[in-house]
C-alpha cells in the first residue's frame, strides 16, 4: 500500500467539491455548501489564487484532502498557514493520511520560515482532538471565534 500527498492541479477542482462535500455531511453541515466546481477552479487555480490544497492518495485513489491559505501573524511579523479544512475518507482512517496531509504542510511551514500551522476542529469531534494532540498541537481556549455574515456583514458594510 502506497500514500501519496501531492499539490492539487487545474482537474482538481471536482474531486476538491467532492471532499468538500463530504465533510460537511460528516459535520452535518451539507446543507451550508453553496461552492461550485467554478469557484473552486477559480479560487485555488485562478490567475491569483488565494487558496491552495494538498491531495492524499492511497494506492493511486483520492483518499483526503486539507486545503489551507497563507495567514499573517502581526506579533511575528510573518505569515503561517491557516488549514481551512482537512478531511480524509472514512475507509482511509487510521492509515496515516491525515497525519501525512498535516507533515506536508509542516515541512511548508519550516522550508519558508513561516513560525505556525493552525486550524479549528469541532470540539465534538473526539478522535481528531485525540490525534491532533498526539501529534503536539495545543488547543486555544482562551481565544473565541468571531464571525460576521449575511444581513450583519451588510450591515456591517453600511449598504
Amino acid at each position: 500500500m502506497t500514500l501519496h500527498v501531492r499539490n492539487a492541479q487545474q482537474g482538481d477542482a471536482g474531486l476538491i467539491l467532492e471532499f468538500i462535500r463530504e465533510l460537511a455531511a460528516f459535520e452535518k453541515l451539507a446543507h451550508e455548501v453553496v461552492a461550485t466546481r467554478s469557484d473552486i477552479e477559480a479560487a485555488l487555480f485562478g490567475p491569483q489564487p488565494r487558496a491552495f490544497a494538498d491531495i492524499a492518495e492511497w494506492d493511486g485513489k483520492p483518499a483526503g484532502f486539507a486545503l489551507w491559505f497563507y495567514n499573517f501573524s502581526t506579533f511575528r511579523g510573518r505569515h503561517g498557514i491557516y488549514l481551512e479544512d482537512l478531511f480524509v475518507r472514512p475507509e482511509f482512517r487510521s492509515k496515516g493520511v491525515g497525519k501525512a496531509l498535516l507533515q506536508t504542510l509542516a515541512r511548508r511551514c519550516v522550508t519558508e520560515g513561516l513560525p505556525r500551522l493552525e486550524w479549528w476542529v469541532l470540539d465534538w469531534n473526539e478522535p481528531a482532538l485525540r490525534f491532533y494532540r498526539s501529534i503536539g498541537a495545543l488547543p486555544m481556549d482562551e481565544w473565541t471565534v468571531q464571525r460576521v455574515t449575511g444581513e450583519a456583514l451588510e450591515r456591517l458594510a453600511g449598504s
